[in-house]
């Protein structure tokens, strides 16, 4: 049964990291346009729909673009690296968890840095 709970509270946080994600003041409206410029033009990658905009977010292959801030992107890691359910498992396996719906460039690299820090990992 802690265990239930402890999974609802991950989703609610991640509930709560999408709303930051979608107020982040670093948000990276150029990203935005670049990709509706490239769609326009009729870049290949992008023709199959790996970038779309859904309901105030951006996402790549189906995954949450998370902006540019330093401080989003570790609260996105910390809320999977500190959870009683999969937290400490490591460099690849925080990075297998934050890559289920998060994405930015350089994330697996940034999960290396934290989990570097980690005693327990």
């Amino acid at each position: 049964m802690v265990k239930r709970i402890r999974v609802a509270e991950v989703i609610i946080e991640e509930v709560d990291l999408l709303d930051k994600v979608r107020k982040c003041k670093a948000r990276n409206d150029e990203v935005i346009k670049t990709v509706e410029e490239m769609k326009q033009v009729g870049v290949k990658m992008l023709r199959d729909e790996e970038w779309c905009q859904e309901d105030g977010l951006m996402l790549k292959k189906g995954k949450v673009y998370v902006p540019k801030d330093e401080k989003l992107r570790a609260e996105v890691i910390r809320l999977y690296h500190n959870t009683s359910v999969g937290g400490h498992g490591g460099q690849w396996k925080m990075a297998e968890l934050v890559t289920r719906n998060f994405w930015w460039p350089g994330v697996t690299r940034e999960v290396k840095r934290y989990v570097e820090g980690c005693n327990a990992c």
